[in-house]
């Protein structure tokens, strides 16, 4: 079993980072000062901030247009400590970034949702994402709602919010979206317009209280602790044409190892721990995740967007900080991979989105990213 609680030596997670690490930066408002590298120079990493002005993480692009626009997580400074539930990752809005190209100048959108004008929300504007479909720009996000648990919080639910505008600002539904739960939604949409919600994440992200299909307010800060039985699945859910509730009962997207078998709960490695991404490719449906606190981001391969999907590999190397978050786009006959590191502050809660370039093998597998390695 791997160590639960998060220290302060899980913040670099390479040696590199760790030779490196020096106290980072401090910005009540949220705001990163433009040339602070947290004491690592800029050359130690392979891929450079989108932006500076502002702190931003769990990256979700899509294509609008022709242009790109990443939908972030807003990181702001907090006093909390780092902890098992997240309660650091404070997040109260959302800005978004545009680019007409990748390397080219970035655009950073005033505020499209803040947490206060989500009528059922009370904290934690985590990672969202976003859709586009009829005229309308959906902005998918999770929150906690007011209703308290053991620990004093709300409980996470999946919220949307609408604006003709892909930059927003959004209006929020005055509920959220019925049978929803826990956090990182990420809405894929086929070839045939049929669009799939994939969310969940264990840990503050509550999945591990959803295991017998309703909420359990006093179960686990962290997992099931059942390392030699299958790990905890994401979930994915048709959406109706609505794109605003779903027209199923969520399911299990099930990762299987090479024996066929689902991956164990012990296998921190391989299996699921949040950040489901979902994208198609040469008629494979790619289902890309992190794994938590082993700090990689994977990626498995099914025949339709239900699953199972089989295991196939690590797509980035740990980052500079705990979180790895992600999203993955076509644009301009590439493929690119939008994450986020700590390069910036040297804080946990404090990143910056970076994007890289993803490459293939005829195979349909991904070269592995090392984000220190010179490119």
């Amino acid at each position: 079993m791997k160590a639960r609680s998060i220290t302060a030596a899980l913040c670099l997670t390479t040696a590199l980072a760790l030779a490196m690490a020096t106290a980072g930066c401090t910005a009540s408002t949220g705001e990163a000062p433009a040339g602070n590298s947290g004491g690592a120079p800029a050359s130690a990493f392979r891929d450079q901030p989108l932006v500076s002005e502002i702190y931003t993480a769990d990256p979700s692009a899509h294509v609008f247009g022709g242009k790109i626009y990443v939908y972030p997580s807003h990181d702001i400074e907090t006093p909390l400590a780092d902890d098992d539930l997240g309660n650091q990752y404070a997040m109260r809005d959302y800005r978004v970034l545009r680019m007409d190209r990748i390397g080219g100048p970035v655009t950073i959108g005033p505020v499209a949702l803040d947490v206060k004008d989500v009528p059922w929300a009370s904290q934690q504007m985590w990672a969202p994402d976003a859709a586009y479909k009829d005229g309308t720009y959906y902005l998918y996000f999770p929150a906690r709602d007011k209703v308290k648990d053991k620990n004093g919080l709300g409980t996470f639910r999946i919220g949307v919010a609408t604006s003709k505008d892909p930059m927003g600002p959004f209006v929020a539904e005055k509920d959220p979206i019925p049978g929803s739960f826990s956090m990182d939604p990420a809405v894929f949409t086929d070839a045939d317009g049929t669009a799939y919600m994939y969310f969940g994440g264990i840990w503050g992200g509550q999945l591990q209280r959803w295991a017998s299909g309703t909420f359990d307010p006093n179960g686990s800060d962290t997992d099931l602790m059942q390392d030699d039985k299958p790990a905890l699945s994401g979930k994915v859910a048709r959406m109706n044409p609505d794109m605003k509730t779903f027209a199923e009962t969520p399911r299990d997207a099930v990762i299987l190892g090479e024996d066929g078998k689902p991956v164990l709960g012990g296998d921190h490695e391989r299996r699921f721990f949040e950040a489901s991404w979902v994208f198609r490719k040469d008629g494979k449906y790619y289902y890309t995740y992190s794994t938590g606190d082993t700090h990689f981001l994977n990626y498995a391969i099914g025949d339709n967007p239900y699953g199972p999907f089989r295991y196939a590999g690590h797509i980035l190397k740990p980052v500079q900080g705990w979180t790895s978050h992600h999203s993955i786009i076509q644009h301009d006959g590439k493929w690119w991979l939008f994450y986020a590191d700590t390069q910036l502050s040297n804080k946990n809660h404090l990143r910056n989105v970076k994007v890289t370039e993803l490459t293939f093998n005829a195979d349909g597998s991904i070269q592995t990213i090392d984000p220190f390695k010179a490119k």
